[in-house]
């Protein structure tokens, strides 16, 4: 490809919607444009390095045993309805209506159509395992797009579900998908961990994020100094700190005057904030609920909302606090009826709290769980923090960011039961289809390995990915001997079938060089009056600073030689 009739231009400047690195250099690079927010075009050369990014997955996915299909991205909304799943989706599911008044889902993802898919099609367990894929787009109405492709409305992804008779077969699936996937992320050079994860909105029993480290990354990671435990923050847990136990003493009310947050309570009265009883209250599916927890801890709202298996939950409001009789700043679960109660189980984990007294300007000392309040459910709610102890090994926790480039799904069987996706086993004996998902963002995949690889002058693309493996570039092909031996060249790589980007533009060494850079192809071949001189090559890779003459008469072998020696 000559550049000059390359479609897309380079930026010399920084957009200024840019909110991240990877966003900041595909603009630049002139890879990827938007459209509306969260929706972008990919130009060809973001093009070619989603089209690589592809063919990679579709090999790893073929080699585990995977059939590529496709799937339609409209979706019947009664589908969703039977699934029980549109309420998990809320606001972020696009919906249509067709002229006939017919409810549609944009497809923000394919578990439900294939499950009806599979329900017509396997009758007997002789018909399984299945491992069936796609890649395709997919559409969520995110409240907050941002980071150029990293968090977006309509994303390319592939989408693998697999079909089991029994949990041995889904554990199989399941770990084959695993391997697959690091394969994947070996052959982008990306150096992705795998971590404990949430299984939101897709549902399921059990799930693990590939997350790649970068501080500019969205999620929070906790992970152990000293096994290999790493979840994301939604789901992490850990070893809470024990305060000393005492004897319960008896309760008695104090006077807290214009005293309201827990900081204040804490020093005012003269204890620790892991002496007190924090309340908060939210709405959960618009019922109120009354949240207790220790107070140097904060609730966990995913926790939370996964104990409560409810699809909204929000912090109520101060009217609705006020509605239900709850006095903020000094609220506690001694003496509330008629609210549903959640206790983190911290409240265990010590004596004698500190506690609202349910009103005004007024606590209560020496709080304590069961004598003084019972709770609807306790469990672990509160958000594990660097510093804590590991469940796993007793080691410390710390906190780090990344960015989420896949996720695996053990689902189970209630997609299966309630789309009627059963067959006969070996008995004759109907029983539902045991199912896992498996998703990798491709616009994603593509925006972390710029986040992973870049320098202060551009992209600095894997071989594997990259759209191309060779700059050629000509300097002065205003003169004669230049111009014809870079165009003899081109021909000579293109028939040797090289991918090259020929910069055959008049533009400066400066401007050539830069852009260059900013690309990130990984090899750069220069051709100019003095290399000339010597009947040689400049040899740079991207990633290095050095460079190198080579003789031009022998330069596509010692090209070729380069580049497998690179792979």
């Amino acid at each position: 490809m000559r550049l000059s009739k390359l479609f897309g231009k380079t930026l010399k400047e920084t957009p200024a919607e840019a909110d991240s690195l990877s966003h900041q250099l595909l603009l630049r690079a002139g890879m990827i444009q938007q459209v509306a927010a969260g929706v972008y075009s990919y130009l060809p050369l973001g093009w070619r390095v989603l089209n690589k990014i592809a063919h990679i997955i579709r090999e790893e996915m073929d080699i585990a045993g995977g059939q590529e299909l496709m799937l339609p991205a409209l979706q019947p909304f009664e589908l969703w309805e039977e699934s029980g799943r549109y309420p998990s989706f809320g606001r972020t599911m696009f919906t249509v209506t067709d002229r006939k008044e017919h409810k549609l889902a944009l497809g923000p993802t394919h578990e439900e159509v294939i499950t009806e898919l599979v329900h017509r099609y396997v009758q007997s367990y002789r018909d399984l395992p299945l491992l069936l894929y796609q890649i395709q787009n997919k559409f969520r109405d995110e409240p907050r797009p941002r980071g150029g492709l990293l968090r977006v409305r309509e994303f390319i992804m592939k989408d693998l579900y697999s079909f089991d008779v029994d949990e041995s077969g889904l554990n199989s699936s399941y770990q084959k998908m695993v391997q697959a996937y690091k394969n994947i992320y070996s052959r982008c050079e990306l150096p992705a961990v795998i971590v404990e994860a949430d299984s939101g909105a897709i549902g399921g029993k059990e799930s693990h994020e590939f997350m790649l480290i970068t501080e500019t990354g969205e999620d929070e990671i906790i992970c152990c100094l000293s096994c290999d435990y790493a979840a994301n923050v939604e789901k992490a847990q850990s070893i809470k700190p024990t305060t000393e136990m005492k004897a319960p003493l008896p309760l008695e009310e104090i006077s807290t005057p214009n005293i309201k947050t827990i900081d204040e309570v804490a020093a005012f009265v003269g204890v620790p904030t892991n002496c007190i009883l924090k309340a908060v209250f939210y709405s959960a599916d618009g019922e109120l609920v009354f949240v207790v927890i220790r107070g140097d801890l904060e609730v966990n709202e995913t926790k939370l909302s996964n104990l409560l298996k409810c699809f909204q939950l929000r912090l109520a409001t101060e009217t609705e606090a006020k509605t239900a009789g709850l006095v903020a700043g000094s609220a506690s679960p001694v003496g509330i009826k008629g609210i549903k109660i959640i206790a983190d189980d911290s409240i265990t984990l010590g004596s004698n709290f500190i506690a609202g007294a349910n009103k005004p300007d007024t606590h209560l000392r020496n709080v304590n769980y069961p004598r003084d309040f019972k709770v609807d459910l306790i469990a672990d709610i509160a958000v594990a923090r660097s510093g804590d102890s590991c469940l796993k090994c007793n080691g410390k926790l710390v906190s780090t960011h990344g960015v989420e480039i896949g996720h695996v799904f053990k689902l189970g069987t209630f997609l299966s039961e309630k789309l009627g996706a059963f067959f006969l086993d070996q008995n004759s004996v109907s029983r539902p289809i045991i199912m896992g998902c498996y998703g990798i963002g491709l616009g994603r995949l593509l925006a972390a390995a710029v986040e992973q690889s870049h320098d202060d002058k551009g992209i600095i693309w894997p071989l594997a990915i990259a759209p191309y493996h060779i700059y050629l570039c000509a300097l002065h092909s205003e003169n004669p001997e230049v111009a014809e031996a870079a165009e003899k060249l081109y021909e000579d790589l293109i028939v040797e079938n090289f991918e090259v980007l020929f910069d055959d533009r008049d533009e400066s060494p400066g401007v050539k060089f830069n852009d260059a850079d900013l690309l990130g192809i990984p090899l750069r071949l220069t051709l100019s009056p003095r290399t000339l001189q010597s009947q040689s090559v400049e040899i740079k890779w991207r990633k290095e600073k050095q460079t190198c003459l080579l003789p031009l008469e022998e330069i596509t072998d010692k090209v070729r030689q380069l580049l497998k020696k690179a792979q």
